[in-house]
């Protein structure tokens, strides 16, 4: 520990921001690197807890409190060393994770927790900055080969484990560039795709294969697959999204969040889209249903297309602001979040049912909706949903997006053709190896838990690999 008394003298600080009117004009990221003096200066904060319960909340198991303190004591290649042994994507999660580790911080109890997600994006772009990430490719092959369906995080994650051992990984991605969700589902406000392909050159060179633009199922068949490789392992995500089977949902203008933002990034990397599919928000009134992480990406991104208003509702009611009793310390609380989208505009409002889409000449129009509230229900353990009366209000809009999150993995093509057990909610199921149903294919990722947080991705791959690796030998 290097400053016993480091919490003491030193508040918490966040990351800063670029300018909201500066931000507002780009799609560049809106962070800005604190300095190492800062990095070091918020490191000491962290007490060297004799239980760290940040370990217990993060889902990878990072040595939070042991590279804190190094990064203190300036060991930022010990530091280095000692995060990247139990993460491989640190640069992402460093930008994306929510840090559940956070909110189990044991100075979070009666004070500000210790910046631990900000402390680990300073290591790893310490490390890259001072040619300390450098390729390591296995110095022994096993002669096994291994596909990888889907090149998201627990794709990659699982495909830097098993080539760490020596095996032969090539992934497979049905688009034309890798990254999956980080790619084009992840503004690059928030994450940059120069970050993305910084770390898929050195995997390249450690000697992991890219197959891009296949899409294994249809250009590659589950024969093929299985005949050409030792394992594999079904990576490709939680993509099927919840719909709003409602009145007027077949009116123009009502589009799923992940088309919107994935043909936005593909508009940033310059991809020209067909003047029919274009989803844009300028000079549009835009309503975001659902207040979720993804509908702040949407708001962000309509923002900077120019949109003249911006609205999220969210049927749950608002959160509150801290920690609520019934949700004590060590567990994740469910608080208000405020993104930086959140901060650069629009509004947001709660306790909203959406009734109906309201169109003209084929196009929506207004959103028919009514204010709920939630009442305790003992018999089935969960609050009851209760339309209040005389309370129903319409919303004008231009452009709708639905942001309500995923239901399962896509189930035509490779599911269907290996023929795959599902779980009762839909998702590819697996026995305690992460093998499913079929001798030598695994799962991991969002496919497998169903949607969730980018480490439990990481953490996913990582396990899968593990499993497939024991299963090899």
């Amino acid at each position: 520990m290097g400053d016993p008394k480091g919490f003491l003298k030193v508040k918490r600080q966040k990351l800063k921001y670029r300018p909201v009117q500066e931000r507002l004009k780009d799609f560049q990221e809106v962070t800005t690197l604190r300095s190492n003096e800062h990095s070091q200066e918020q490191a000491s904060r962290c007490m060297d807890c004799g239980v760290p319960f940040c370990h217990w909340a993060c889902p990878i198991g990072n040595y939070i409190p042991e590279w804190n303190d190094l990064v203190f004591h300036s060991h930022w290649k010990k530091a280095y060393e000692l995060l990247t042994a139990t993460n491989s994507l640190a640069e992402i999660t460093g930008r994306l994770c929510p840090a559940p580790c956070e909110h189990s911080c044991v100075l979070g109890i009666s004070d500000d927790p210790v910046t631990i997600r900000e402390n680990e994006l300073a290591i790893i772009e310490y490390a890259f900055e001072n040619g300390l990430v450098k390729p390591n490719p296995p110095k022994k092959r096993s002669g096994k080969r291994i596909a990888v369906v889907g090149s998201g995080p627990a794709g990659l994650s699982c495909a830097i484990q098993l080539n760490k051992v020596g095996h032969k990984v090539l992934v497979f991605e049905k688009d034309n560039k890798i990254g999956g969700i980080l790619r084009y589902g992840i503004p690059d406000f928030k994450l940059e795709k120069w970050v993305i392909d910084r770390r898929l050159k050195i995997l390249e060179e450690e000697g992991i294969e890219f197959a891009r633009n296949v899409n294994v199922g249809k250009d590659l068949s589950a024969d093929q697959l299985l005949n050409k490789f030792d394992a594999v392992c079904l990576s490709g995500g939680s993509r099927v999204p919840r719909d709003l089977n409602i009145d007027g949902r077949n009116l123009k203008k009502i589009h799923f969040a992940m088309d919107y933002l994935v043909q936005s990034n593909k508009k940033v990397l310059g991809r020209a889209i067909h003047q029919n599919e274009i989803i844009d928000a300028k000079n549009k009134r835009v309503v975001v249903i659902g207040g979720g992480d993804t509908g702040s990406d949407c708001m962000g991104t309509a923002h900077r297309q120019g949109a003249n208003r911006v609205l999220q509702i969210e049927l749950l009611s608002k959160p509150p602001e801290y920690r609520s009793e019934d949700c004590l310390w060590p567990m994740s609380p469910t608080v208000l979040k405020t993104s930086t989208s959140h901060e650069e505009g629009g509004e947001r409002q709660w306790s909203i049912l959406t009734k109906r889409f309201i169109g003209e000449n084929g196009q929506v129009r207004k959103i028919s909706c009514v204010k709920v509230e939630f009442l305790s229900n003992a018999e089935k353990g969960r609050p009851l949903m209760k339309e209040i009366p005389h309370s129903e209000f319409e919303i004008e809009a231009d452009l709708v997006i639905l942001a309500v999150g995923f239901i399962y993995p896509e189930r035509q093509g490779l599911l269907s053709d290996l023929g795959i057990e599902l779980s009762e909610q839909g998702n590819v199921q697996t026995d305690g190896r992460y093998m499913t149903s079929k001798k030598g294919i695994f799962s991991a990722g969002d496919m497998r838990r169903g949607q969730s947080l980018i480490t439990w991705a990481i953490s996913e791959g990582k396990t899968a690999a593990y499993h497939i690796n024991k299963y090899l030998k």
